[in-house]
């Protein structure tokens, strides 16, 4: 499952073409909902190569809408790498001349892992939203059972931002002996009112869309688009910051006067519905469904008397916390309290506040500072695997 040579044109710290991988996993699951997937499958993209003891590993976790292709190309064609291409590379922060990257698509997802758009073998029909609702503590499960496929005990690393921070926090609470260094950026110990009300309102727009048919639309060969597609706007202007808008968009009309219509007479307006429209081109309904409450489940306070810090007296990785100075989403309070609940339960944690402009899709961005932090953590959890290939 190694990348294949860099071709040209890429450029020297590119990662190249890469194939996704299917993974079976035939170990039952058992989910938190009380139900029990046999088997599932999971798509998965590595870079780099697993070293002897299989101690280099590291596990990229995803956002909401993110997948399996963090970096690279699929075919010389593509005109974007994928998603964290600019962190994983040769000589970047995830160097894959010293790591072995993975990065898969979570269960429940729509890039090729089993979810809601495969096929049930059981009814011999799309799972739709016969597919059960999953919590974060389901997906480290998942990637447990995929870890040990693929022959690896403890990663080296486990690192995520937004949701994928929330499964790295998880899987040093459930699995601590199988992470020996944690990284969660831009994420929070739980959702806040706020957030779950976005949500809320995001599924609602799905949910009540007509062609959404009870989450059977593939059957009657519709896509719920109108609200998928406002479900992605409502969204996407919570990843952007209030500076950030009205320095790229501003308030001014495209025209000379108003049009007195609701077509589209702002930049703004034009900018929301394209990620509007490429999302629904992407992504689907029941995931989008999915995800989101899995966001909403999240409390890994909830078993222990809703203290974070006894959460967290179980984990043993060495810990870095990053955030953004203008993510309001996940704002750095909310990664201040991770960071107090870790100090209260003794563990070992840094802490790093990035200046930034965009928001919270900051953590995807290539900030100078922010890569800097990262090298520093990942330079450290290098020396931790030792020249031998073995934890130090």
């Amino acid at each position: 499952m190694n990348a294949p040579a860099i071709p040209e044109p890429y450029p020297a710290d590119s990662v190249g073409l890469v194939t996704p991988q299917r993974v079976a996993i035939d170990t039952p699951l058992q989910l938190d909902c009380g139900r029990t997937l046999a088997r599932f499958d999971l798509t998965v993209e590595t870079y780099g190569t697993l070293n002897a003891t299989a101690s280099n590993a590291i596990l990229v976790c995803h956002a909401l809408s993110g997948d399996h292709h963090a970096a690279g190309y699929h075919s010389p064609a593509d005109r974007k790498p994928g998603w964290w291409d600019n962190c994983i590379g040769p000589g970047k922060p995830l160097d894959t001349r010293r790591f072995f990257v993975v990065s898969l698509n979570n269960l429940g997802g729509c890039r090729g892992s089993t979810g809601p758009n495969t096929f049930n073998p059981e009814s011999g029909r799309l799972w739709g939203p016969d597919f059960p609702l999953l919590t974060v503590r389901d997906w480290v499960r998942s990637q447990a059972l995929l870890a040990d496929t693929l022959g690896i005990e403890q990663w080296a690393a486990a690192i995520g931002g937004s949701l994928g921070g929330m499964q790295v926090m998880q899987w040093t609470i459930d699995l601590p002996h199988r992470v020996r260094h944690a990284c969660v950026i831009a994420a929070a110990p739980k959702l806040s009112a706020q957030n779950i009300a976005f949500n809320e309102i995001a599924r609602q727009a799905i949910l009540s869309d007509p062609e959404f048919h009870g989450g059977r639309f593939y059957e009657h060969n519709v896509v719920p688009s109108r609200g998928l597609k406002l479900a992605r706007m409502l969204g996407h202007i919570t990843y952007l910051s209030d500076a950030a808008m009205r320095q790229r968009f501003g308030s001014e009309l495209k025209l000379a006067a108003p049009a007195f219509n609701f077509d589209v007479e702002f930049e703004v307006e034009s900018y929301l519905r394209h990620q509007g429209q490429s999302f629904v081109d992407r992504f689907d309904a029941n995931t989008y469904l999915l995800m989101t409450k899995a966001l909403d489940y999240f409390d890994p306070a909830r078993d222990f008397g809703d203290s974070l810090a006894e959460a967290l007296r179980r984990a043993t990785a060495r810990y870095m916390v990053i955030a953004f100075s203008s993510d309001w989403r996940f704002s750095p309070a909310r990664s201040r309290e991770i960071v107090r609940a870790l100090v209260e339960a003794g563990r070992d944690v840094s802490y790093a506040l990035i200046d930034s402009q965009l928001g919270h899709d900051d953590f995807l961005m290539p900030i100078p500072e922010y890569h800097r932090v990262l090298g520093a953590f990942l330079e450290r959890v290098a020396n931790d695997i030792g020249p031998t290939g073995a934890p130090t």
